[in-house]
C-alpha cells in the first residue's frame, strides 16, 4: 500500500502552509494545492489518503471538488473546512458524502485527529478491496485448477505468485494432467491477459514447416513462399507463448529457440532484420528433460534456460481424494455443453472411479464425465478392469477418503475424525481395518 497522504486544498497561502506544517509535525505526509482543479488528476481509486479542502475558493468551491473526488472513488474520505459554516451547511456537506466538517477557527490537533480516524477508515476500505480482488482471482483459479489435495492447493498458490511476473516457466506433468490449463491460468491472471496466448504443440507440427510457423517468412524465402507471413512468435508479441511437448522439438530448432529466449529477438526466414519480441515463454513436457539431455535427445543449455521455475502437476492417481469433486465439476461442464441433465449416479459408480489408475489423468476423467452425462455406461467402453465386487469397491473408496483426509490434516487424528463426522473410536477401527498408519503430530 502507498504512503498515506493528506491532500490539503486551500487558496489562502498562510493558512495552507500553517496547516501543512502542523500536520507534518503530527506525522502526516501532506500534499498542498492552491488550485482545486489540479487535485482530481492526482487522485485515483487506490489513493491511500484523505482530501481536506476549504469550501470557499474562487476557481472551484469545495463542494464541487468533493463531488469530482467522489466520482473517482465514492469511499474517499473528504473533510470540508470553512470560515462561514453553519448548521444547514454542515448538514448539506454530510449528506453530500463528506466524512467530516470543521468550522474555522479550529486547532490543528483536532484536524489531525479527524484525519487519523479517516485514514484508518480508508486503510480498511483499501484492504477489503484488495482482499475481494484476491478472493475473486482465487475463486476463478479454483474453477480452473479444481481440487483440495495439498498438491493442488500448492499449485494454485504458485500460479498466483508467478502470474504477475515475466519469469519463463517449465510445466512438468503426465499426459492429460492439465499442463495447458495451468499455462492459460498463468497468462490470464497476469498483466499479459489482454494480449495473445499462442499455444504450439511441438510434437504435432511437421518438421518441414515448424520453423516457418514459429519465425514466419518473407516472400520468396523458399519454394511456395508467395508472400510475407507473420510467425507465431511474432504474433504473440506482448503475450504468452506456450510450447507444449517441448521434448519433441528437433535439436536443430532448439538452438534457434534458445537464441530467441536469450535475446528476445527473431528473424523471419529470408530476412536478416532482427525483430524485438516481448513475450513470456511457458514450456510443458511429460519427460525429465535433464535425463533427455544426458541421453543427447535435448540440449542441456535449453534445459537450463527453460527451467527458471518448474511447476510440477500431480497425476490424478496421486490426488484420488479430488476425483469426486473434479468429476462433478466436469459433469456440470458437460451438462452445459450438451444441454443434458446429469443422471443419478449408481451407488458403486464413484467407488469405481476412485479405484482406477487414470493413465490419461484429467483428460480421461473428462471423457468419462461426458459419457456419463450423455447416458452412456462408460466402464465397458473404456476397457479398464473393474474392481472385484461392490464391497471391495466401496471399501477402496472409504479407504481412499480416510487416507486423503489424514494427509490433508497432516496426520491429526482429532481433525480427521471431526472432518469425516466420525467418532475417535470409529476412525481408529477403520484405520486398523485398512492398515492405515498416521503421524500423531501431537493431536490425539
Amino acid at each position: 500500500m502507498d504512503q498515506a497522504t493528506v491532500y490539503l486544498v486551500d487558496d489562502e497561502e498562510d493558512l495552507r502552509s500553517g496547516l501543512a506544517q502542523g500536520l507534518e509535525l503530527a506525522g502526516h505526509h501532506v500534499l498542498t494545492f492552491d488550485d482545486p482543479e489540479r487535485v482530481p488528476e492526482t487522485l485515483g481509486r487506490d489513493a491511500y489518503g484523505v482530501l481536506v479542502t476549504d469550501i470557499r475558493m474562487p476557481k472551484m468551491d469545495g463542494f464541487e471538488l468533493m463531488r469530482r473526488a467522489l466520482e473517482i472513488d465514492p469511499a474517499l474520505p473528504v473533510v470540508l473546512i470553512t470560515g462561514h459554516g453553519d448548521v444547514p451547511l454542515a448538514v448539506e456537506a454530510m449528506r453530500s458524502g463528506a466524512y467530516d466538517f470543521l468550522e474555522k477557527p479550529f486547532a490543528v490537533s483536532h484536524l489531525a485527529a479527524v484525519i487519523e480516524r479517516a485514514m484508518e477508515k480508508r486503510r480498511l476500505v483499501l484492504e477489503n478491496r484488495a482482499l475481494r480482488e484476491r478472493l475473486a482471482d482465487s475463486s476463478d483459479l479454483d474453477s480452473r485448477l479444481v481440487g483440495r489435495a495439498p498438491a493442488m492447493e500448492r499449485l494454485r498458490r504458485q500460479v498466483l505468485a508467478l502470474a504477475p511476473t515475466d519469469a519463463d516457466i517449465l510445466i512438468l506433468g503426465e499426459t492429460g494432467a492439465g499442463k495447458e490449463v495451468v499455462a492459460r491460468a498463468l497468462h490470464e491472471h497476469g498483466p499479459r491477459r489482454d494480449r495473445p496466448f499462442v499455444a504450439l504443440n511441438c510434437g504435432a507440427l511437421p518438421a518441414d514447416i515448424i520453423e516457418s510457423e514459429l519465425f514466419g517468412h518473407e516472400k520468396g524465402a523458399f519454394t511456395g513462399a508467395s508472400g510475407q507471413r507473420i510467425g507465431k512468435l511474432e504474433y504473440a508479441h506482448g503475450g504468452t507463448v506456450f510450447l507444449d511437448e517441448i521434448e519433441s522439438m528437433p535439436l536443430d530448432l532448439q538452438v534457434k529457440l534458445l537464441r530467441v529466449i536469450e535475446t528476445r529477438t527473431i528473424e523471419r526466414l529470408g530476412s536478416n532484420k532482427a525483430i524485438t519480441l516481448d513475450v513470456r515463454f511457458v514450456a510443458a513436457t511429460k519427460e525429465d528433460l535433464a535425463k533427455a539431455a544426458s541421453e543427447g535427445r535435448f540440449r542441456k543449455d535449453l534445459v537450463y534456460r527453460l527451467n527458471v521455475v518448474t511447476l510440477t502437476l500431480p497425476s490424478l492417481r496421486e490426488r484420488r481424494e479430488d476425483i469426486p469433486l473434479l468429476f462433478f465439476h466436469l459433469a456440470r461442464e458437460a451438462r452445459a455443453r450438451y444441454r443434458r441433465e446429469i443422471p443419478d449416479m449408481p451407488p458403486d459408480y464413484m467407488a469405481d472411479l476412485m479405484s482406477r489408475d487414470w493413465p490419461g489423468n484429467v483428460r480421461e476423467l473428462r471423457n468419462m464425465a461426458d459419457r456419463f452425462v450423455l447416458g452412456l455406461e462408460g466402464f465397458e467402453d473404456s476397457g479398464a478392469p473393474r474392481p472385484d465386487g461392490l464391497f471391495a469397491r466401496v471399501a477402496a473408496y472409504e479407504k481412499s477418503l480416510i487416507q486423503a483426509e489424514l494427509a490433508r490434516q497432516s496426520g491429526s487424528i482429532k481433525a480427521t475424525y471431526e472432518a469425516l463426522g466420525l467418532s475417535r473410536k470409529a476412525l481408529y477401527e477403520k484405520m486398523r481395518k485398512y492398515g492405515l498408519g498416521r503421524d500423531l503430530d501431537g493431536d490425539l
